[in-house]
């Protein structure tokens, strides 16, 4: 399908809103997503706000503004709805480190044991999976596992050790990594801190251990910028994907947030993934109404098992 050029002069903004009442429809954004997509947004959350949000919305349409496994969610919930996603080649490398084959090689190699998946995973992976969890419920989650029975966690290891510290459960680890959350760098954050000696070092628990070895404070998307709108400190070093930063920005315009630098000097604190969503493929994808994410039915079903779990875990 040829897709028509988007003139220059277009109002894009005025555009997807009036698309937005047409087809009925719901914008749900992940906070990593570019300001201008954060901003026409209906709800901004992380994976747990943006999956109960789909779960609870009334709107024929769902246009998810986040990556695949996102958008997966939302169309597992909601068989009925149409989802868009504006581009369906927004992956996510943390993903795509636990291919559903061989993880179900690792379930088998472990017999007897719950498997706890992080929703950052396919939906093949959720089929898997006896309960998931997000970032900000993570050690709910685990403990909410009978004394003694052995734990699988994926695909996050660095989410998995941390949550092994915080409830002391044992648990098997699958060996994946987001390639942002990984990148930043220990040494380059203690040298910021020389620079800025107030400021307060916030980091999400997808980073390393020496990464969160010299945070002054570790939680999830959510939880961090709720940290620094009610924190008494006026300047923040933030280890996450910089899309936060506007949020924080938004809710405390008098701090300053600096975002933590990776190691090598790239950019690799923006996840290439999220800004593959535009304005304007936002305004196309519902335009056209594609690209659709469909999944097939006995999959849908499988999966939505251990999202149930987790939501209803979550009230």
């Amino acid at each position: 399908m040829v897709t028509v050029p988007v003139s220059p002069a277009l109002d894009l903004f005025a555009e997807i809103a009036r698309l937005k009442q047409q087809l009925n429809a719901v914008i749900l954004a992940h906070y990593y997503q570019e300001p201008d997509i954060q901003d026409i947004a209906d709800v901004i959350g992380d994976s747990l706000a943006l999956a109960q949000a789909a779960e609870k919305t009334t709107a024929e349409t769902i246009v998810f503004c986040g990556v695949h496994f996102m958008a997966e969610t939302a169309a597992i919930l909601n068989p009925s709805r149409l989802v868009l996603l504006p581009d369906l080649e927004a992956g996510c490398s943390l993903s795509d480190s636990c291919p559903a084959p061989e993880f179900e090689r690792f379930i088998r190699a472990h017999p007897g044991h719950t498997v706890i998946s992080y929703i950052n995973c396919s939906a093949a992976v959720k089929a898997q999976s006896d309960i998931i969890c997000t970032s900000s419920n993570a050690e709910r989650i685990v403990s909410s596992v009978p004394e003694g029975t052995p734990i699988i966690f994926a695909p996050d290891q660095q989410l998995g050790r941390y949550i092994i510290k915080r409830t002391g459960r044992d648990m098997v680890l699958w060996p994946g990594s987001c390639s942002v959350h990984v990148l930043f760098s220990a040494r380059q954050i203690v040298r910021l801190k020389v620079e800025h000696p107030g400021a307060l070092v916030i980091a999400h628990p997808e980073c390393e251990e020496r990464v969160l070895q010299v945070a002054d404070y570790i939680g999830s998307t959510t939880a961090l910028l709720n940290f620094t709108r009610e924190s008494p400190a006026h300047s923040f070093i933030v280890a996450t994907e910089s899309g936060i930063l506007h949020q924080m920005k938004k809710a405390s315009p008098g701090k300053t947030f600096i975002p933590a630098p990776p190691d090598n000097g790239c950019a690799c604190n923006e996840c290439p993934y999220m800004r593959m969503n535009t304005l304007e493929k936002v305004y196309l994808c519902m335009r056209d109404r594609q690209p659709v994410v469909t999944l097939p039915e006995a999959l849908r079903v499988r999966a939505k098992v251990p999202l149930d779990r987790m939501l209803e875990l979550s009230r």
